[in-house]
């Protein structure tokens, strides 16, 4: 069987397995972008037997879980719920599974873990290794499928047939060794997470199920460790590769069992064929997944978005909108009621006249907040030998008074300074002002001019503090004149070469920055870095602290 087929076969397999046995293996994911091969699974969804309900990433609570149905209520005259998805029984699929946030997928790993009769399928479209489903909700699933780009229809058993197996599972017997021999087998595969082989022994006898069988055999087991283990194996065994020599025939032992002996329960097979069977079915770039995976998780560790964030419960107050309340959104009752108020009179009935405010669904008017993320100023002040010849005086000058301002604003700031053949961070994020002008005043001038090596601090810095909600911007202090590398050699082309490639890397993340030319007149090379940088430009020939001041201040928009 060539490699569609055989992958097509388990997408058959898988899908009636999950019907037979929702309860236990929670759902499955795809990993499939639009073609052929997600219209014939698509396809296939569409004739199981049961709805199905679909859901986005944007999906709200009012919707996932129901909430106040204010127009009913308003026209009853009591609390009317809405229900919401989780009330309906079915199957939900989640698309563009890669975009699924974590507070979605908390609230939906939630529902996996206390609703016994739910299932979730995941559509996962993601081009790139970076672009992950939620790893919650990849640990609760028990199958996760990459199908070939293949036109051939999926084809599963009559829904009579997955009704008689579904009947048929709680009879299906275990043999007590299978736990073991599938803990182990996880192990050498370095999935540290028990689910998978709990899940791989409910495929198994989802399987048993399926094929009529009373009890776990050893193709079941098999087929269940090749459907569960490979995407979430993280290493190769060590010993996968090494050849064992065929095992000699020892004449005194008993003879070979018969077929119906060798076809035994799902205990006897050796644990070397299982793992032969999961390394035929790893893919190729495993590695890099794992890698991938990892980067994902501390990724999603950090917290806010930086900027301006739309909020419906603290910050400064915006004006009312129309709109649905919910978990989240607040009424806004005087806005409401001034809403309502000029249609009182024509609202009057005789059937409804004796109500004081008349208050109809359109009236309805949400509270609006807006917050503002910390913003973190990171002065990043050339103090090579050329700046200290030239400005490096009024440069200090010049990030003290910002420095007072920024304290006066409670904005964060951190000091970096690059010299010789380093960048070196001086202060790290803080509000303490006396902290950083102990710091500057201590800032030592003279050697050479790594730009480069400067830009690369403040790019980590900045990354640092977008992972923890902040919103950076770069105040480059420089005359432009890089000589030094990366590499710590001096050599003067290459060096501007490098600040401006990392300067166009930092403009590719939106990090705003100002390029204030300290030389004495104004230099191309300092116009560089800041075109690439798509920042402000600030030459200031023959100025001093408080001009230099001024002309960032302008430039930050206070």
């Amino acid at each position: 069987m060539n490699a569609p087929a055989r992958l097509n076969q388990s997408t058959e397999r898988a899908l009636a397995a999950l019907w037979v046995d929702p309860n236990g293996l929670k759902g499955l994911a795809l990993r499939a972008r639009i073609g052929p091969a997600r219209l014939a699974f698509e396809t296939a969804l569409s004739n199981l037997p049961g709805t199905t309900h679909r859901l986005h990433p944007g999906l709200g609570d009012e919707q996932l879980f129901g909430g106040l149905n204010i127009a009913a209520s308003l026209a009853q005259g009591r609390p009317i719920r809405e229900p919401g998805l989780v009330d309906r029984p079915g199957i939900f699929i989640l698309t563009m599974a890669e975009r699924c946030g974590a507070a979605l997928a908390a609230k939906l790993s939630q529902i996996l873990d206390r609703d016994s009769a739910r299932a979730l399928i995941l559509l996962d479209e993601g081009a790139g290794p970076e672009e992950l489903a939620p790893t919650a909700l990849m640990d609760r699933l028990a199958f996760h499928i990459e199908p070939e780009e293949s036109a051939r229809p999926i084809r599963l058993p009559a829904a009579a047939d997955l009704d008689a197996a579904r009947a048929r599972l709680e009879e299906i017997t275990v043999p007590d060794e299978t736990h073991a021999v599938l803990v182990a087998l996880a192990a050498r595969f370095g999935i540290d997470s028990l689910r998978a082989p709990y899940l791989a022994l409910r495929a198994a006898r989802a399987l048993a199920a399926l094929d009529r069988e009373p009890e776990v055999s050893d193709a079941h087991l098999r087929e269940a460790a090749e459907l569960v283990y490979p995407p979430r194996a993280t290493l190769i065994p060590q010993d996968a590769e090494e050849e064992q020599p065929p095992p000699q025939p020892d004449e005194t032992e008993a003879p070979p069992p018969n077929e119906s002996e060798a076809a035994g329960s799902g205990g006897d097979i050796p644990e070397e064929i299982l793992v032969e069977a999961i390394l035929a079915r790893l893919p190729a770039d495993i590695l890099d997944r794992a890698a991938a995976r990892q980067r994902h998780a501390a990724a999603a560790a950090g917290t806010g978005a930086g900027d301006r964030r739309k909020s419906h419960r603290r910050g400064r107050p915006l004006p009312s909108r129309p709109g649905h309340p919910s978990m989240t959104a607040r009424i806004d009752p005087v806005a409401t009621l001034r809403a309502a108020a000029p249609w009182q009179s024509l609202r009057r009935k005789p059937h409804n006249a004796h109500r004081p405010v008349i208050i109809h669904p359109g009236d309805i008017r949400i509270r609006r907040y807006e917050e503002r993320a910390d913003r973190l100023l990171i002065f990043a002040v050339d103090a090579s030998g050329s700046a200290a010849l030239a400005r490096l005086a009024e440069a200090k000058g010049a990030v003290e008074l910002l420095l007072a301002q920024a304290y006066a604003r409670r904005d964060q700031v951190a000091l970096l300074a690059f010299r010789g053949t380093d960048a070196d961070l001086l202060l790290p994020p803080t509000r303490s002002l006396v902290q950083a002008k102990k710091r500057l005043s201590a800032l030592p001038g003279g050697g050479g001019t790594p730009l480069a090596a400067g830009l690369v601090c403040a790019s980590e810095l900045a990354a640092l503090a977008r992972s923890k909600g902040a919103s950076p911007m770069l105040v480059l202090l420089t005359d432009g004149k890089a000589n030094i590398a990366l590499d710590g050699h001096a050599d003067r082309t290459g060096a501007l070469d490098e600040a401006c490639r990392i300067s166009r890397q930092l403009a590719a993340t939106g990090l705003p920055a100002i390029v204030v030319d300290t030389s004495r007149r104004p230099t191309p090379q300092a116009q560089n870095v800041a075109d690439a940088l798509r920042g402000q430009y600030t030459p200031l020939p023959r100025a001093d602290a408080q001009k230099i001041s001024q002309a960032v201040q302008t430039a930050l928009g206070d």
